[in-house]
């Protein structure tokens, strides 16, 4: 005997449900998943500066030195114990130590017909506090060259205090790398050497005149007598989110940061602070559309008892009903976060030129995407689970 076609479940499911609780708890989850994505994505353009800025060097290393007061005739330095108690800090990732030229430096450059020459100072940092090495940031003995990393502001000297009042010509950075140096290098022990050299890139954070560390310690050797000289500066790798720890501590013990790092710390911690209310202002928002949604499951789930009653006796099963919510929850919940995602990326056009003109900006919306699909998941998840547990509750009593 053929059996009868049973009423589709979603046309006796459909007359209970209360379009505005759901257009209720759609509009407050959409606010306030938007209001979390952009807290999410604020702080990562603004804890994100442009890949122009530095190549090298980001925004968690630090370079500290001794304050030097009055006249010191002897060297300021760190000791072995000033050095060992900064590395123990929970904030300091890793440190490392700046080796200075123990030997005299000459370079001289022609250009134009005309040319001129200089002393310099040469300095060095283990290879591993650079986040990408220049392609040629190695020395070979053999080869007699000698890759070198100037700080911006050098260039900036050469340019407007040097080259214009003796008629010199001025240099972009992508010129000055193509201009071959010779250096002469002098040690105390009577050794003099010649070198070809190249700047081969810029930073704005490391405040000196860089080379190779394998080149240093090679070039110390050979020209100097003395092998064992004193720290004066040190880079250090650290946590931003000790800020105010690290900035305490420095202060405490005499020490001091290279450039404006503490001014770029005080906005950080602003911007931090600016996300994280914003990202906690639409976390509230979003819990609280989440008890209006499962305060809305439960109402309705009651309101259609005797319906579900009847589903009993027509032969439905509990997960035939609990797909018929789920599924139309799930298809809420997507079309929100799509909606949210969108408005984001909208309201970024607010603050987007303003960072940029900071030189901050365009940080990674991977995170924030993804923060996107977790909300999705958990709050899916979350309303499931409710539904299922109040349908198999009815169900089991009647």
């Amino acid at each position: 005997m053929k059996r009868e076609k049973r009423i589709g479940i979603s046309t006796l499911l459909k007359k209970n449900i209360s379009k505005g609780q759901l257009i209720g708890f759609s509009v407050a989850n959409l606010i306030g998943l938007t209001v979390i994505l952009c807290g999410i994505l604020f702080y990562s353009d603004s804890h994100h500066r442009k890949a122009t800025d530095d190549k090298f060097f980001s925004d968690d290393y630090i370079v500290v030195s001794k304050e030097v007061k009055g006249i010191n005739l002897d060297p300021v330095a760190f000791n072995e114990s000033e050095i060992a108690d900064l590395a123990s800090q929970p904030w300091v990732k890793k440190l490392g130590k700046f080796t200075s030229a123990d030997f005299r430096v000459n370079a001289s450059i022609e250009m134009g017909g005309r040319g001129m020459s200089t002393y310099l100072f040469f300095e060095s940092v283990p290879d591993e506090f650079f986040d990408s090495a220049p392609a040629e940031w190695k020395f070979d003995p053999d080869k007699r060259f000698v890759p070198v990393v100037l700080n911006k502001d050098y260039l900036a000297l050469y340019n407007f205090g040097f080259a214009i009042p003796r008629g010199m010509p001025q240099l972009s950075e992508e010129m000055i790398g193509s201009v071959p140096l010779k250096i002469l290098i002098t040690g105390d022990n009577g050794r003099s050497e010649v070198f070809n050299a190249a700047v081969v890139g810029f930073s704005s954070r490391l405040n000196t005149i860089a080379v190779p560390q394998d080149f240093m310690d090679w070039a110390n050797q050979r020209f100097s007598r003395q092998q064992d000289k004193d720290v004066s500066r040190l880079i250090l790798k650290i946590d931003r989110l000790n800020s105010t720890d690290w900035e305490k501590y420095l202060r405490d013990h005499g020490m001091e940061l290279a450039g404006d790092k503490e001014g770029d710390s005080k906005v950080s911690q602003f911007m931090g602070l600016v996300s994280g209310v914003v990202a906690a202002t639409g976390f509230v928002i979003s819990v609280l559309a989440l008890f209006i949604l499962i305060l809305s499951i439960f109402l309705l789930i009651q309101k259609s008892r005797p319906m579900l009653r009847n589903l009993i006796l027509l032969g439905y099963s509990p997960s035939e009903v609990i797909k018929f919510y789920a599924v139309t929850i799930l298809i809420i919940n997507i079309v929100v976060t799509l909606l949210a995602v969108g408005f984001t990326f909208i309201c970024r056009l607010i603050w987007h030129d303003s960072l940029i003109s900071l030189g901050l900006g365009n940080g990674n919306v991977l995170f924030t995407l993804g923060a996107a699909l977790l909300y999705l998941l958990l709050l899916s998840l979350i309303n499931i689970t409710v539904i299922r547990r109040h349908v198999y509750r009815i169900w089991q009593s009647d």
